[in-house]
């Protein structure tokens, strides 16, 4: 591990994970061109994964506070209702129960916990070739081209106008499933998931706001993964320097790629990138015969 190298790591990381054109995908691309070693250690790659929470977290401050005091108060009504129960069940009574989901917000909160179970179940079926497929050109040339085809679609989608409260479960169980086949490299998590928000009638700007704050319990389950997963010798503390380098760095560029999607989403720009990923897939796939 290098200065130069926690530099460029950091930089990859904030603008290929929040902008449509997959992280996983170029840095398997750029390991397997340039002949770079991609293992940088586990606690580096978990602090740029730290790196990306912080400017989720910076970027949706207001929107995360209010998530977590909802989902707080959805566990003290959930409480006085079970208290409710067994009153009315004691005295042969029949006093109201609490609306849980009274608002937009509860009802993200609730959404968010629903998807996180297909990523989940996905992650962990999908491990095993994901970490095949990550040394593969092929691989990762294909899941380009595949998110380029998702980006041009959505694109041309008509603009939807749902807000929580219109949104089905059905919808965020798709989405969720969508969210754990981004493990695939090439396959880019935040095109791939706000295109199942656009598809399925979201607002533009929550499409964006459900994709990052989604990625929240998807991030940290997969940075605990590497841990526990993880040997105790592959853990090298020295890294340290360089893995906060890079976390600041990963967080200062993703801040900027958020607040670019939350942009580009209004303007429907997402062909650009549509084109990009479909240039750089079938170089990866071309290099791929060639080697």
């Amino acid at each position: 591990m290098t200065l130069f190298q926690a530099i460029i790591m950091g930089l990859v990381q904030g603008i290929t994970e929040f902008l449509p054109i997959s992280s996983s995908g170029h840095l398997v691309i750029i390991s397997q061109l340039l002949h770079m070693n991609s293992d940088t250690g586990i606690l580096f790659e978990v602090m740029l994964h730290v790196g990306t929470l912080i400017a989720v977290f910076v970027a949706f401050w207001s929107d995360i506070k209010r998530l977590f005091i909802e989902l707080f108060r959805i566990f003290i009504e959930i409480f006085q209702n079970i208290k409710i129960f067994f009153y009315n069940k004691k005295k042969n009574d029949a006093k109201r129960y609490h609306k849980i989901l009274q608002n937009n917000y509860r009802k993200f909160v609730v959404m968010i916990l629903i998807s996180t179970i297909p990523t989940a179940i996905i992650g962990l079926l999908l491990h095993n070739m994901v970490i095949s497929a990550s040394k593969s050109l092929l691989a990762a040339g294909s899941g380009l081209l595949i998110t380029a085809v998702l980006l041009f679609v959505v694109d041309y989608n008509q603009n939807g106008m749902k807000i929580p409260m219109d949104v089905t479960y059905a919808n965020a169980v798709i989405i969720g499933i969508c969210q754990g086949i981004a493990a695939f490299p090439g396959i880019s998590r935040s095109g791939i998931t706000i295109t199942a928000c656009l598809l399925c009638g979201f607002q533009k700007k929550f499409s964006v706001k459900y994709s990052f704050i989604m990625s929240i319990p998807a991030i940290i389950g997969a940075a605990v993964l590497e841990l526990v997963k993880a040997p105790k010798a592959d853990i090298v503390w020295s890294e340290g320097i360089y893995g906060f380098i890079g976390m600041v760095i990963a967080a200062g560029v993703g801040f900027v790629s958020i607040k670019m999607m939350l942009v580009l989403v209004q303007k429907r720009k997402f062909k650009f990138f549509a084109v990009y990923c479909a240039v750089i897939g079938i170089v990866a796939i071309t290099c791929n015969f060639m080697i």
